[in-house]
């Protein structure tokens, strides 16, 4: 681990929502918590990051929060803030630095391009590669977080597994927990699940497949445009928070927008849990539960490599069966496989959730046991300032 006091920058442009800023918030409070590091997060959108960091002051260009300094973009070059000695800046899912500020960088910081996460194979030989700079006497090092172990890792803060096995432990907290998010008593021999997803997934295949079941299934969609996807196919008007209605055996029922930590406690109180993009995705991993992952849409169907990517990764030694149930679930919820050659996959995979949750606590604690995120860049910088001396 570095000394404290080492200065980091950090770059996050808010691309979609709440992914980018999510992980970047979360980063930058292990950083600051857990490294000892001075750490300030530049941000583009303070309006939209707000959602992930409610104590944000909008009107204020810096500001302290959880002992993070928190920058607007728009504050650079100007004289609201100094742009002091830097040894290490972050500059996340290519959002590019400007030119201002590269010119105060001296040749000893170290850059990093922290890049979006990927099982594909090239990302381990291209992690950590060097890239010179075409005019300054900069380098900058691409950062891939990654599942195996010469890459970047994933983002886990130090305490997340215990605070999930604590969690889960206890029926108090879980009953406080639904209490204060649902405001109701969740029935627990239901099967509970939690919605997050983008508007290409097949949403009404998914909750017309569910709502035959034999058994009773609640699901849980925290209020966004999920929630106004799902307006307009089933009903005819806007739901909000606190609304319930049903579709055959299927409850469904708007959650208030969540904090980071009520979001991971949703993942970890649910039997099965539907992730899109990174940061919910990385978290639904943890929590070590069934889930079904959608990849961000990207042109030329980019997006179906990284899935079947993971989808390789994640279901290497498993079962024939149990590989293709979970491939057909995943490629079906992104649009990729038609429902009449899917049996009622959804039924299918409800009907194997103990047996799949087992193989995701396995894969969970195989990756915990592996550096984290944070530490694998405090390493990387480190070796790369003893480098210099």
């Amino acid at each position: 681990m570095i000394k404290p006091g080492k200065n980091w920058d950090i770059f996050c442009k808010i691309v979609d929502n709440y992914g980018d800023i999510g992980i970047c918030w979360r980063l930058a409070k292990q950083l600051a918590h857990e490294h000892a590091l001075n750490v300030r997060l530049f941000i583009d959108e303070v309006s939209v990051a707000k959602k992930i960091i409610p104590d944000l002051d909008v009107d204020k260009p810096q500001q302290t929060v959880n002992r993070v300094q928190v920058v607007t973009w728009a504050s650079i070059g100007t004289n609201q803030i100094a742009l002091d000695k830097v040894d290490v800046v972050l500059e996340t899912f290519g959002c590019e630095l400007s030119a201002h500020y590269l010119q105060h960088l001296s040749p000893e910081t170290v850059w990093i391009n922290l890049e979006y996460l990927s099982a594909e194979n090239w990302v381990s030989e291209f992690h950590a590669k060097p890239s010179r700079h075409p005019t300054l006497p900069l380098t900058k090092h691409f950062f891939f977080p990654g599942f195996f172990e010469d890459t970047g890792g994933l983002i886990r803060e130090h305490d997340l597994i215990s605070q999930r096995d604590v969690f889960l432990a206890s029926q108090v907290l879980q009953k406080d927990y639904w209490q204060r998010v649902a405001g109701v008593e969740i029935d627990t021999s239901a099967i509970n699940i939690s919605l997050f997803c983008y508007p290409q997934a097949t949403i009404k295949n998914l909750i017309e497949g569910l709502k035959t079941s034999d058994q009773k299934i609640n699901l849980f969609i925290p209020i966004g445009n999920t929630v106004k996807d799902i307006s307009s196919i089933f009903v005819d008007k806007n739901l909000d928070i606190g609304d319930v209605f049903q579709q055959g055996n299927v409850t469904i029922q708007v959650l208030p927008f969540l904090s980071q930590d009520d979001y991971d406690r949703l993942l970890w109180a649910c039997d099965l849990n539907f992730v899109r993009g990174e940061d919910s995705w990385i978290r639904a991993i943890w929590a070590a539960k069934p889930f079904v992952w959608q990849p961000y849409i990207q042109a030329d169907d980019a997006h179906l490599v990284k899935l079947n990517a993971f989808l390789d990764f994640y279901t290497q030694d498993l079962s024939d069966e149990t590989k293709t149930l979970i491939n057909q679930t995943h490629l079906s919820w992104s649009g990729y496989v038609e429902s009449n050659t899917t049996d009622n996959i959804w039924l299918r995979l409800i009907d194997q959730l103990s047996s799949i949750a087992i193989i995701n606590k396995t894969r969970a604690d195989t990756l915990s046991a592996q550096a984290d995120l944070a530490t694998k860049l405090v390493m990387f910088s480190e070796k790369l300032q003893k480098n210099q001396v």
